[in-house]
């Protein structure tokens, strides 16, 4: 796995992305619906630029760290919707200026850390581990911000940093599906255009095998496994990819 330095490149020309596509938006596409539960652009950037904050607090000890934060709240959605709460009172252009200063501020709150120092977010991820962490998330609600301009998902070499955290997640999310974990060991052998990456224990006796951008659809649960061509050699790896999920 790259330093945190590469990781926060990634992250960096990530948000850069976003801000391309966003800067292009005309007002009326920023209420474009983007999920079934009626979200549209601006709520997307909105979460984003709010869990940054919050990230931002987490790791700096801010007055909004999540997992004292979270307790505020009635349930995980409803600390989601307050986030889209406050980008719901902006114009487009003020979501788009905050999405830019939550994210300038959350790669210089993470450059700061020392890549293994513990950060209390969720069950605890190591600094290095957050800045795939908000990789990912970006990637996701990136991906819905482009399915409702009808455009195909992002696809970069960062891929491979998401389906990493997809595939460390799975104890994560199988605990979350309340699923039990069968014995033994996971790797993913991923193609990736002409790349083949090998993520795991190259001696495990459990395996996953598909296409990248699949895997990392299915770990951000914006794919369902039927959805795939993604194959499980063993126990595990069939309870991998029926609950495989990356984020909180």
């Amino acid at each position: 796995m790259a330093g945190i330095e590469d990781a926060i490149a990634d992250l960096k020309a990530e948000h850069d992305e976003i801000d391309r596509l966003l800067t292009d938006l005309r007002d009326e596409q920023w209420s474009l619906t983007t999920t079934p539960e009626g979200w549209d652009i601006r709520d997307q950037v909105s979460h984003l630029a709010d869990t940054n904050e919050i990230c931002v607090d987490t790791v700096l000890g801010g007055p909004r760290p999540l997992n004292e934060y979270a307790k505020e709240f009635s349930s995980p959605d409803a600390l989601t919707e307050s986030g889209c709460e406050r980008g719901r009172a902006m114009t487009p252009q003020q979501v788009l200026a905050w999405f830019r200063d939550s994210a300038s501020g959350v790669r210089a709150a993470l450059t700061e850390c020392d890549p293994g120092v513990r950060i209390n977010w969720g069950l605890g991820m190591s600094a290095r581990m957050m800045v795939t962490a908000r990789l990912m998330e970006h990637w996701a609600h990136h991906y819905d911000i482009r399915r409702a301009l009808g455009l195909g998902p992002s696809i970069s070499p960062r891929l491979k940093s998401i389906a990493f955290l997809s595939l460390r997640a799975v104890p994560y999310a199988l605990g979350y599906a309340q699923a039990q974990q069968p014995p033994g060991t996971l790797r993913a052998t991923l193609t990736f255009g002409d790349e083949t990456w090998e993520l795991g224990p190259a001696d495990a006796d459990n395996a996953v095998t598909g296409d990248a951008l699949e895997f990392c659809l299915l770990g951000v649960r914006r794919a369902t496994r039927d959805e795939t061509s993604l194959k499980a050699e063993g126990p595990l790896a069939e309870a991998a990819l029926d609950n495989l999920r990356a984020f909180l």
